[in-house]
């Protein structure tokens, strides 16, 4: 089994050799492929080689023809692989026999998925989600997965829930899914206050949002190095999935405007439905964002394929339709930069050198803070259901108290400025 270390890089106690496994139906899935041997990597195993075949519709006993059973079992033999991997997720049955037949572990995609993130999950929170993934993809392959653990031990596929709760009764670990749901419901109460204090005291929120390894951290940092808060950076790393857990920080700007900038989980193909299931409420805090950022690697030639990636799991959690900034990272890379085909507004950079970073900052106040207007208001004490209004929506500079009413200076919406023009006071 592998480990990690407290950088997040892989301790490696045993080497994996292993051979990928795909089935095209329709659409090409080469990249797909390619996006699975960096998975594989990230998880400490050595490729040897990729199989594809295309049939019209899976094999329902081992997913692919029987002549690509036999002459995968014999690539196991002659190239000493111990690990085949999927491209795509596998059913119990199939586990089994496909295992009966190559004489060496078998997992998939989802298998890989998951155990990179039970690798990498700090937070207690990080650690329950991931457990609730496992046990709910694994619940319906216990069978499969039973005989895997007994024949082969530990190893890829293994961490997080272990053999020992794979082998008790269904009622079991259904009774542990439900304990986990439970005390992650109240990891979510907790975040629903904290998100509640955030949108009292008015300060914008700016998620971060993209594929893995796309450079949402370096962003991160590089814009709390700009904000004198380097104590405050989060971990960045050249690697698939390197931070898991979101991330709040303020982001304090010259102007002396402020927002908080989330940092999210990297986004993959196929990511597991489970694992959005049980990162939900973690990405529930994209639902809550003034402003998404769309971070993209301009250096990858995939970048296309990533953005829509990206696209598609912003849906499923219901953020399709927020303003957004396309946010095209590693300029440094490339010779020629790329151009935004989606019709959003967008900005090469580099987090690296922090080259039009600027840029990005001005295009992120313009979304958030473009409609506000600066001001001093004198709320009369008869009208304490403006001043109880102004409270909850503006963001509030200085309130003090005269003889005459409440003073209240800030930043207001520009509706909000207009409506209570009549209160507004510049001799104060």
């Amino acid at each position: 089994m592998l480990r990690f270390n407290e950088n997040n890089e892989i301790i490696r106690e045993e080497d994996y050799n292993g051979i990928l496994v795909g089935l095209q139906l329709k659409e090409d899935i080469s990249k797909s492929m390619d996006e699975l041997e960096g998975l594989a990597e990230a998880a400490g195993i050595t490729v040897l080689g990729q199989v594809i075949q295309s049939l019209d519709k899976p094999n329902t006993a081992t997913f692919i023809g029987s002549g690509k059973v036999k002459e995968i079992a014999e690539m196991c033999e002659n190239m000493e692989a111990d690990t085949v991997i999927f491209d795509s997720e596998l059913s119990g049955a199939q586990l089994r026999n496909l295992e009966d037949a190559f004489g060496v572990r078998v997992i998939d995609r989802t298998i890989l998925i998951l155990d990179i993130f039970a690798g990498r999950a700090t937070s207690r929170e990080g650690k329950l989600q991931v457990e609730l993934a496992q046990l709910k993809y694994r619940l319906p392959r216990l069978t499969g997965f039973g005989k895997s653990l007994s024949r082969l031990g530990g190893g890829i596929g293994t961490r997080g829930p272990g053999e020992k709760k794979l082998e008790t009764d269904r009622r079991h670990i259904e009774g542990r899914i439900e304990d986990i749901k439970e005390e992650l419901r109240k990891a979510g109460k907790t975040r629903s206050i904290q998100r509640a204090g955030r949108e009292k005291s008015g300060v914008p929120v700016v998620a971060l949002v993209g594929y893995t390894n796309s450079g949402k951290s370096a962003i991160m940092n590089r814009l709390l190095a700009m904000s004198d808060r380097e104590d405050k950076q989060v971990m960045e790393k050249n690697m698939l999935f390197a931070t898991l857990d979101t991330s709040h920080r303020e982001i304090q700007l010259e102007s002396g405007d402020r927002f908080i900038l989330i940092d999210t989980v990297g986004f993959v193909s196929k990511l597991p439905h489970s694992l959005i299931e049980a990162f939900k409420s973690t990405l529930e805090e994209v639902l809550y964002a003034d402003l998404l950022v769309h971070v993209v690697d301009s250096s990858c030639e995939d970048r296309e394929f990533q953005i829509k990636v990206t696209d598609k799991v912003i849906g499923e959690i219901g953020a399709a339709g927020k303003d957004k900034i396309m946010a095209y990272n590693k300029s440094d890379l490339v010779d020629e930069l790329p151009i935004d085909a989606t019709g959003s507004e967008y900005v090469c950079l580099s987090a690296l050198t922090g080259d039009n970073i600027e840029e990005l900052i001005e295009k992120i106040t313009g979304h958030i803070f473009g409609d506000r207007v600066n001001a001093t208001m004198l709320i009369p004490y008869d009208r304490g259901d403006i001043t109880s209004y102004l409270c909850s929506n503006a963001r509030i500079e200085r309130m003090e108290y005269e003889n005459e009413g409440t003073v209240i200076e800030g930043s207001f919406e520009k509706s909000d400025y207009m409506k209570y023009s009549a209160y507004v006071r510049e001799d104060i």
